[in-house]
C-alpha cells in the first residue's frame, strides 16, 4: 500500500529546500544591510524606541513587610 512514498529522498529533499531558503534569506538581509547608504544609517540610528527604555540603576528593591 505504501510502497510508492519514498520518505527517505523526499525528506532529504525538504530539509536541504528549507536550509537553502534559510540561508538564502540571512545572506539577502546582511547584502542589504552592508550596501547601505550612509545617510540611511544615519536615519536609522536616529529612530526613537516604541516603548521608553527602562533605567539601567540596579538599585535592590525594599524589603517587603510581612
Amino acid at each position: 500500500m505504501f510502497r510508492r512514498l519514498a520518505f527517505d529522498n523526499s525528506a532529504a529533499l525538504f530539509t536541504f529546500a528549507a536550509f537553502l531558503t534559510a540561508v538564502s534569506i540571512y545572506v539577502a538581509v546582511i547584502w542589504r544591510a552592508l550596501r547601505m547608504k550612509r545617510p540611511q544609517v544615519a536615519a536609522f540610528e536616529n529612530l526613537p524606541f516604541v516603548t521608553p527604555t527602562p533605567s539601567a540603576r540596579h538599585e535592590p528593591r525594599p524589603a517587603r513587610k510581612a
